[in-house]
């Protein structure tokens, strides 16, 4: 019998570059219309300075939804200005900063590249840190967290508490292969992006990976830690398709399909 008292919440969300084509107020709505309960605001688009930081926090929270996080695309061994990076998650209220792991795949790294992340992350995850924002990597083809022994590496070698790692199912994998990654990394996994995509990256509703995600969804609830899971890319971008695959993801965080 299942305790359900351990089971962890999922919150459902939504990644603004999921509707990039559309302005801040516009995501919101479209987001709130889904039932979605929080956004990852992008800095791709939508967060760019203080002022639109301001006006997707207000508006975020004026529709009742929480901010999730902020998702930069700041390269961790870049030793860039990560100052300006944390002024905007301030701006935005976000509690935590998606970073990317660098700018080259595991396979092609020298060692030079892996030092350069490892002490990059340390730096800005004690800098995040001071200022109550955690940092997660986001897990992705061509950086160094491509697979699960070197995202697992990655995060030894930074061994920091702030540090943190995404988790998306590597376009390509199988369903068994995607969810052999999920354990794996499943330890330091502080949210997901979820999306259903074909093995040469053809986009589909979310549905048609039913049993990858009923699955995904019953792995992390069991896990008993409460985390985010955000649709990052939907079927031709349409907002139709965010409220088709927003229904799906409600019924999976709650385990009801």
């Amino acid at each position: 019998m299942i305790d359900l008292t351990t089971l962890a919440d999922l919150t459902p969300g939504i990644c603004s570059v999921t509707l990039r084509s559309h302005g801040i107020d516009e995501v919101v709505r479209i987001s709130s219309h889904a039932g979605l309960a929080g956004i990852e605001w992008g800095t791709d688009v939508h967060v760019s300075d203080a002022e639109s930081a301001a006006h997707a926090k207000e508006a975020t929270e004026a529709a009742g939804l929480t901010v999730l996080s902020l998702g930069s695309y700041y390269r961790c061994g870049a030793f860039g200005d990560f100052d300006r990076v944390l002024n905007l998650a301030s701006a935005l209220g976000a509690p935590r900063i998606r970073v990317w792991a660098g700018e080259l795949g595991s396979a092609g790294a020298s060692q030079e590249h892996w030092d350069a992340v490892v002490k990059d992350t340390q730096r800005i995850a004690d800098h995040a840190a001071a200022r109550g924002v955690a940092i997660a990597f986001e897990y992705h083809g061509n950086t160094l967290t491509d697979s699960p022994a070197t995202t697992l590496e990655l995060l030894t070698r930074v061994n920091h508490p702030n540090v943190g790692t995404y988790w998306q199912p590597a376009v390509g994998l199988s369903d068994q292969q995607a969810l052999e990654s999920l354990h794996e990394v499943l330890p330091h996994v502080v949210g997901v992006h979820c999306f259903s995509w074909g093995p040469v990256a053809e986009r589909f509703p979310l549905r048609n990976r039913k049993l990858l995600w009923q699955t995904v969804t019953d792995v992390l609830r069991g896990n008993g830690k409460d985390l985010d899971i955000m649709l990052e890319f939907v079927e031709d971008d349409l907002p139709d398709n965010v409220i088709n695959d927003a229904s799906f993801l409600h019924t999976i965080t709650l385990g009801e399909d």
